[in-house]
């Protein structure tokens, strides 16, 4: 096989997710030599555009487009409405590239984040509502009690993210299962959503006999911050209270290992089918500095990655050298780059 479809045709290797696509280019410009270099360039952004996603971001900079049809128009679209792949994309660049700005496009989202949770095999949904850092209380308790006893949901689950899932929700409960828990003060966890999802921690200090620091509560403060802003992809983060990491913050993308000086900060960690253990990207002394950086990593994030491309194969692409002169090198660019995120 000589291209990437013949490899495809023959083994299935980058037929189905995709995740191996750059392992097995690599294998065939290694095995190939410049006869391959032609076919590994940036893809379309989908088959209604020829610019690639990198393209499409400049050019809304750029030419200061300010809503998608706009795009479609001024970048001679093949379809007048664009396509399930190419929609939720622009949609995503557009709140990056004018934050306060641009009105979100909801009908250009995906049906869970339009619902505000996770369509099932059978057609019901799961409700998974925020809990700060793994933490919950008597009331929250009570709450998700009451909505499974009022709407009959059949299972309840304990997420590896340290929340509840409530599953068989009908679709035209929806509604009134948020307002439910809104009433007792709970807000959406964001499963479903191209956002941060959680942040998983260990207890730290305050109880366990290893622990270094509060982590805890620095898991807290980073979710209360980060949680509701729209990213490429899903976002993780984790806190552990010592090296023995029982968060699990090496396979986040972003994790804070607590040390006796400080925090290590940790990026481009993945679970899941294709595992990939962090990065470390620096050690600060403060939970201030740690926050700070986390803030900059995201923006960096945000402003660089495709949408859909996680933290982990984005790294690879861009490369820790290249992370490490923007966040640690650059100062001033690292500050800047924080103060936009919290625009």
């Amino acid at each position: 096989a000589g291209t990437l479809d013949a490899v495809r045709a023959t083994c299935k290797a980058s037929a189905s997710c995709g995740s191996c696509t750059g392992l097995v280019e690599t294998l065939l410009a290694i095995s190939l030599g410049d006869e391959y270099a032609g076919e590994r360039t940036a893809k379309p952004m989908c088959k209604c555009t020829s610019f690639t996603h990198d393209e499409v971001r400049a050019l809304i900079v750029e030419r200061g487009f300010r809503h998608i049809p706009q795009v479609m128009q001024e970048l001679h679209w093949a379809t007048p409405d664009g396509c399930a792949s190419c929609r939720p994309a622009l949609n995503y660049y557009l709140l990056c590239a004018w934050p306060g700005e641009y009105v979100d496009d909801q009908q250009s989202r995906f049906v869970n984040e339009r619902m505000h949770a996770n369509i099932q095999k059978d057609g019901t949904y799961s409700v998974v509502p925020r809990m700060w850092g793994g933490l919950t209380n008597p009331k929250e308790l009570r709450a998700i009690a009451d909505v499974v006893e009022k709407y009959d949901a059949p299972m309840v689950k304990v997420t590896g993210g340290q929340r509840l899932d409530i599953f068989g929700i009908k679709k035209e409960d929806l509604p009134a299962v948020w307002a439910d828990l809104g009433a007792a003060g709970m807000v959406s966890g964001h499963a479903y959503g191209k956002a941060l999802r959680t942040v998983k921690t260990c207890v730290g200090s305050e109880w366990c006999r290893f622990g270094t620091q509060d982590s805890t509560g620095l898991g807290v403060k980073l979710e209360r911050k980060f949680w509701g802003s729209w990213m490429p992809h899903k976002f993780k983060m984790a806190v552990s209270g010592c090296p023995r990491n029982c968060a699990e913050a090496t396979i986040k993308d972003f994790g804070v290992i607590c040390v006796d000086s400080g925090y290590e900060l940790h990026v481009g960690g993945n679970g899941g089918i294709h595992l990939r253990g962090t990065d470390l990207l620096c050690k600060v002394a403060t939970e201030d500095e740690a926050i700070h950086m986390a803030a900059a990593f995201v923006q960096l994030y945000r402003e660089h990655a495709r949408y859909l491309e996680r933290t982990a194969p984005w790294i690879e692409r861009m490369g820790m050298d290249w992370l490490r002169a923007l966040l640690i090198d650059d100062i001033a660019g690292r500050d800047a780059l924080a103060a936009r995120f919290w625009v």
